[in-house]
């Protein structure tokens, strides 16, 4: 048992870590994901959306303080209480994003590893039974430190943690998991290649016969049935390939002028996923940079999900020289974690992207 109880306390430690960090690492993503579970048709708590970023964060630094705390010994009773809370909580979310298909990926480790809600709910379910092992092994857990050691360790990395998550807020994410990253081409990013597999689909046709009403399943065909067809059902029964960047456009006017937007030599996409949530002072330096940027021959566009109303007024209250155009705003905020933000793309390759803080650090060749 006591061997049983130590390879689990370091699993989990580790894994609560690990996962914690890397959420630490993006909490902006967090909060989004945070902010798909409290939405309707989810678990319907729409007055925790405006707490998303603060529970993002709150939770991940917990994450890793536990960990820590578990692998160093340091109060065990409450730290493995504290954890088996946690894990129940995480269980319930994922089995429910599972079961009913209602969150796809339930952000366990950020950008960096993505698992479906069955992998996310047996990973859960893992872990749900080391802790529980741990709770039975509870003496076996001792401190490796002394308690001013502990005392220590715990508050080092309280406060190492509170630091990194000021940091990556003010700025953007010391490492970028996402599609997005910089030195990435975006229509490369969308291509999808010739050789990689397609979705597989299976066709359940239901007919009335002289014999009542029949099945008949194919892969896609028509079946030859001497009968009254009455319906179909369609099942995937194995995922095609997605790239991935599937669903970036940049529209206006109904039209999409991502291709050709994408060709330009020297663009800059200032990006404002809700105008209406932007830091409205950053706009001050966005004029400054952009009308830099043009003054170097550099084409200029903004993109947000916002209604043209919103853009429009934006324009109009900072003189902005450029026009705003519609992209998802998902995508907006799947490319970067500030609003507002600035790229700067060459022949649709981001070389460049900063939070509105770093805008000083932007250069226009």
């Amino acid at each position: 048992m006591k061997v049983v109880v130590g390879i689990s306390r370091i699993f989990v430690a580790v894994l609560f870590i690990i996962s914690g960090l890397i959420k630490l690492n993006d909490p902006v993503g967090f909060s989004f994901k945070l902010e798909e579970y409290f939405s309707q048709g989810v678990l319907d708590l729409p007055f925790l959306m405006p707490y998303a970023l603060a529970l993002s964060i709150f939770m991940v630094i917990v994450e890793v303080l536990l960990g820590v705390m578990l692998l160093s010994g340091f109060k065990s009773k409450l730290t493995v209480w504290s954890l088996l809370a946690m894990i129940v909580f995480f269980t319930f979310l994922t089995f429910y994003s599972a079961y009913f298909n209602k969150v796809t990926d339930c952000g366990c480790f950020g950008d960096a590893i993505k698992l479906t809600p069955w992998e996310s709910f047996t990973k859960d379910i893992i872990l749900l039974v080391l802790i529980v092992i741990l709770l039975l092994g509870m003496k076996y857990i001792k401190p490796i430190f002394g308690k001013r050691t502990n005392w220590l360790l715990i508050l080092l990395t309280l406060l190492v943690s509170i630091l990194f998550a000021n940091h990556v807020l003010n700025h953007l994410p010391s490492k970028d998991f996402r599609p997005y990253k910089i030195n990435v081409n975006i229509e490369e990013g969308m291509s999808i290649p010739e050789d990689a597999p397609k979705a597989i689909f299976e066709y359940a046709w239901k007919f009335k016969t002289a014999n009542g009403e029949e099945i008949y399943t194919t892969n896609g065909d028509y079946p030859t049935v001497d009968g009254e067809f009455i319906d179909v059902e369609t099942t995937e029964i194995q995922e095609g390939y997605e790239p991935p960047i599937h669903d970036f456009t940049i529209e206006r006017n109904g039209e999409d002028y991502a291709t050709s937007l994408l060709q330009e030599n020297k663009l800059v996409m200032v990006i404002a996923y809700d105008v209406a949530k932007s830091n409205f002072d950053a706009f001050k330096e966005v004029k400054e940079v952009t009308d830099k940027a043009l003054r170097k021959g550099y084409k200029v566009v903004g993109m947000s999900a916002s209604s043209d109303a919103y853009k429009d007024q934006l324009i109009k209250d900072y003189r902005l020289e450029f026009d705003f155009y519609f992209t998802d705003e998902t995508a907006l905020k799947t490319i970067v974690r500030s609003n507002p933000a600035i790229l700067v793309l060459e022949k649709g390759t981001i070389k460049q992207k900063v939070h509105y803080n770093d805008l000083d650090d932007l250069e226009f060749n």
